[in-house]
């Protein structure tokens, strides 16, 4: 572990950054069609994309002094998906060069808050350690359940916009500052 720079825990999961080892349960995430419901309908085929993508994110690390996280259920010890923060380096929605925090995971454990437990302490880590301002969201217009996360975590709906680079699709843009956070979680800790 002395490697790790990333590493957050929660009352229920870990936070870490991603491994080569996660390769197996990316893939499980990544080849459900259901999860990519709304992310284009292009599930992996193989687990060589999985590792490809963990390589990505791996580089981010170092270009970007961030990327996506693991996420670990403490309990069992078992890849539930990844969240985090990502530096979006491409123009979307007429901004660029903005932190975006996400997730994604594996269709056994939704429902369980673990998606919102996950982007609260992204939210916490970008606005405490990176000194950000601002952290937007983006979701389809039909993942009402993803914008329901965001909102939970404290993001709050800006507009709605389309997304040439994603398919054309309708989406919900979503945001927070710095200062509406502390008002918001400042007396919430998520060690």
């Amino acid at each position: 572990m002395a490697d790790i720079k990333f590493y957050i825990e929660t009352d229920r999961l870990i936070l870490r950054e991603f491994q080569l080892t996660d390769d197996v349960g990316m893939f499980e995430l990544d080849s459900d069609p259901e999860v990519h419901k709304y992310l284009g309908n292009k599930p992996v085929e193989t687990i060589d994309e999985c590792r490809t993508t963990i390589e990505s994110v791996l580089n981010q690390y170092i270009e970007n002094g961030i990327g996506r996280w693991a996420i670990i259920e403490k309990l069992s010890g078992n890849f539930v998906g990844w969240a985090g923060l990502k530096l979006m380096k491409t123009t979307i929605n007429n901004h660029i060069d903005f932190y975006d925090s996400g997730y994604r995971l594996i269709q056994k454990y939704w429902g369980k808050g673990y998606a919102t437990e996950a982007t609260k302490a992204s939210l916490q880590y970008g606005f405490r350690q990176m000194n950000l301002k601002e952290i937007y969201g983006i979701t389809h217009i039909e993942n009402l359940k993803s914008r329901r996360v965001l909102e939970k975590s404290g993001l709050r709906f800006i507009e709605h916009f389309i997304w040439p680079e994603w398919h054309n699709i309708k989406c919900n843009w979503l945001k927070i500052t710095k200062e509406e956070w502390e008002d918001k979680f400042l007396s919430q800790s998520f060690s």
